[in-house]
Order: C-alpha cells, then sequence, then structure tokens
C-alpha cells in the first residue's frame, strides 16, 4: 500500500481528496470538525516536504448545482485556524477560476476548492470532470475513506490521470490497515457487535462475519426480527416482516459453522417513543402488545459484556438501543464500557458506523478504544466486499 509516507512532495502540488463533509449549525458554523482533524497529518506531511495542497471535497448533497448552504467557504476559517495558516479558496472547482487559483499556488501553500458536488459529473463519475479536475495538480492523494465506496468522478476516476504519481493519505491507510486487522488477521476470540435498526441493512455484513467471528452480538431494532422469527411476541417493536427467514438462515449457518450468536433476552420496552414515555423491563420474547423494545435489558448487558470481556478483537457497529434518548441509552452504553474494558486488557477494538462512532465520542470513549473509523458506509462496503472502488483505483 503506498502511502504519503513513501513519497517526498518537494515541488509538487498535490491533489488530496478530503472528507470535508462536516456538520454546520445555522450560521454555518463547523459543529464537528473530526474529519478536519483526520486529514490534517496528511496536509502536513505535503507542506513539510516543501509541497503544495489542492484539497477537493464534498459537503452535503446538493440537488440542482451550488447551493449557499453546501458551500465549502464555510469550512475555510476553521481549517485555516487547524492548520495555523492561511487557507485560499477557489469558488468553482473546474475551469478558470480554479485553474487560475492553482497556477497561483506556491510550496507551503493551501488552496480548498469548492464542493465537488454542485457539478452533477461528480457523482456520475464522468471522465471528463475528472480530467478537468487532474489537470489542477501534479500527484493524487485520496484520503477520503468516507467516500472510498462511490465510485465518483474524485474518488476513482481521477486517479487514472495519475499512472505513476498516486497513493492514500494517512487516514485512508490508517482505516484500511485497522479494518484488514479485523478481517484477516483478528487474534481470536473474534466478537462482532452489530446493532442498529434493520436486519436488511447487515444481511451481507452478517454472512461475511459469519465467516470470520466467534461471537456475533445483535442489538438495536434489528434484534426483533431475530425474536419475531423465532416465534416472540415483540408488541409494537420494529420489525422487518419480510426478512423473517433471512433471520432464520442467518442462524442456521451461524450454528453450522460454530459461531455464537447471541441475541437479548431482555428488553426495556416502552409505551411511546419518547424519552419521558412509561416504561418497563420485560422477556424480550413476552412484549405486550401496544409497548415497543427501545433498548437491551441488564440480563442481556451482563451476558454480551462477558463475552466482550473474553475477547481479542472486537468490531462495533451500530447501537443497543434509542441511545439518543437518556432514558434508552443504557444498554449502548454498557455495551461501550465493556469494549473500553476489554481494549484496556489488550483487546483490539474497531468501531465504524455513524452511530457507534457517535456513542463513543457521546460518552467520551474516542481515545479508549483501539481505532474508530471515519466511514460507516466505507467501512460496512468494505466488510461486505473486500474492496472498495477508491481504493481499487489508487493500487491499480
Amino acid at each position: 500500500m503506498k502511502t504519503v509516507k513513501d513519497y517526498n512532495f518537494s515541488g509538487q502540488k498535490a491533489l488530496v481528496r478530503v472528507d470535508f463533509n462536516v456538520p454546520l449549525d445555522a450560521g454555518y458554523n463547523v459543529t464537528d470538525d473530526t474529519r478536519m482533524r483526520a486529514a490534517l497529518p496528511t496536509i502536513n506531511k505535503i507542506l513539510n516536504d516543501g509541497g503544495a495542497v489542492i484539497l477537493m471535497s464534498h459537503l452535503g448533497r446538493p440537488k440542482d448545482g451550488p447551493a449557499e448552504k453546501y458551500s465549502l467557504k464555510h469550512v475555510l476559517a476553521h481549517l485555516s485556524k487547524l492548520l495555523n495558516k492561511p487557507v485560499a479558496f477557489a469558488a468553482d472547482c473546474i475551469g478558470d477560476v480554479a485553474k487560475n487559483a492553482a497556477n497561483a499556488l506556491k510550496s507551503g501553500e493551501v488552496l480548498l476548492l469548492e464542493n465537488l458536488r454542485f457539478h452533477k459529473e461528480e457523482e456520475k463519475g464522468d471522465v471528463n470532470f475528472a480530467k478537468q479536475l487532474s489537470e489542477l495538480g501534479t500527484f493524487y492523494v485520496n484520503d477520503a475513506f468516507g467516500t472510498a465506496h462511490r465510485a465518483h468522478a474524485s474518488t476513482a476516476i481521477i486517479a487514472q490521470f495519475f499512472p505513476n504519481n498516486k497513493c492514500f493519505g494517512y487516514v485512508m491507510s490508517g482505516e484500511l490497515e485497522s479494518v484488514n486487522k479485523v478481517l484477516t488477521s483478528a487474534e481470536k476470540p473474534f466478537t462482532a457487535i452489530m446493532g442498529g435498526a434493520k436486519v436488511s441493512d447487515k444481511i451481507l455484513i452478517l454472512q461475511q462475519l459469519i465467516n470470520k467471528a466467534d461471537n456475533i452480538i445483535i442489538g438495536g431494532g434489528m434484534a426483533f426480527t431475530f425474536v419475531k422469527a423465532q416465534g416472540g411476541n415483540i408488541g409494537k417493536s420494529l420489525v422487518e416482516e419480510d426478512k423473517l427467514d433471512t433471520a432464520l438462515a442467518i442462524l442456521k449457518d451461524a450454528k453450522a459453522k460454530g459461531v455464537n450468536i447471541y441475541i437479548p433476552v431482555d428488553a426495556v420496552i416502552a409505551d411511546n417513543f419518547a424519552n419521558d414515555a412509561n416504561k418497563q423491563t420485560v422477556d424480550i420474547k413476552a412484549i405486550p402488545d401496544g409497548w415497543m423494545g427501545l433498548d437491551i435489558g441488564p440480563e442481556t448487558e451482563k451476558t454480551y459484556a462477558d463475552v466482550i470481556a473474553n475477547s481479542k478483537t472486537i468490531l462495533w457497529n451500530g447501537p443497543m438501543g434509542v441511545f439518543e434518548m437518556s432514558s434508552f441509552e443504557h444498554g449502548t452504553k454498557s455495551v461501550a464500557e465493556a469494549i473500553v474494558a476489554a481494549t484496556k486488557k489488550g483487546a483490539y477494538s474497531l468501531i465504524g458506523g455513524g452511530d457507534s462512532v457517535a456513542a463513543v465520542n457521546k460518552y467520551n470513549f474516542a481515545n479508549e478504544v483501539s481505532y474508530v473509523s471515519t466511514g460507516g458506509g466505507a467501512l460496512l462496503e468494505y466488510i461486505e466486499s473486500g474492496s472498495l472502488p477508491g481504493v481499487e483505483a489508487v493500487e491499480k
């Protein structure tokens, strides 16, 4: 895997695909700069070598061309502060505006291009658009793991115009190393924790993990599809009726391969989807009509904590309940605490997926696990398929 550490960027204009798709408040202030800070080591390596940096990214999902709320100019001041130097801005990512700004760039300087998705050609993977982007720099660096699963112009098409001058940044290489460690050289026992709302979102991942993991822990809304498939009463809990047979097939496949699948035995249920709803803890197979499961219960927490404590490799994707509500966060927090404790004892823990990352950040555990992935969708797709368009393009 070729990364920025394998090259000297002196005299180069590095075109770096970053993931600055960050949340902004009503006043266009950055409210979470995690992704921006993650890109700093790559940017600084190039600058310290004596190179110049041209940053390209998307922000949000603009539907019809340029839109004020999706302009990357809103992150400019924050980026300048993080880099401790002024950052130039080009009001477009192609055309004369971008070309002139790139041509004027000197060694040690940074230029941020306007939102790539202001051009529909970006998401279409248009070759001509990719070629126009490529003409701005002399070296291509992909450091946007969060979009590596998309075959977009700036992530998968542009690399062909840099046959000998392309590599991964530190974010990309770190992400790939961490997921490969879990998927190809996991120390046993390997426990995968899968939460979230739907079985349908996780079918392919579960099928892959059955071939790799020793234990699979199920939580979140998807658990109720497994419970109902086995004959349990789940009240008005979330369920995918068309995935009951799929759930049973997953359980059968796991059993045949000697993989332990853990499904909650109790649940914290509520009579309404609200933080102040009436709640009680019941057997998960006996949820009364009119009630819904919103978190795992204490018996399940204990079982899951024991499994995690005895694990050497842990992959966590998806919360155990509606952790955004304080009344139903206990299960997710207990799993996070168990992962932190196992990590302290020497286990390798990879946290991936937006909600799981939000949970570890909420409880200030990000520095107490082994690796927190910046790309939920990309991580899951990599687990499913073993590769990504943005990765293949650089490795060609």
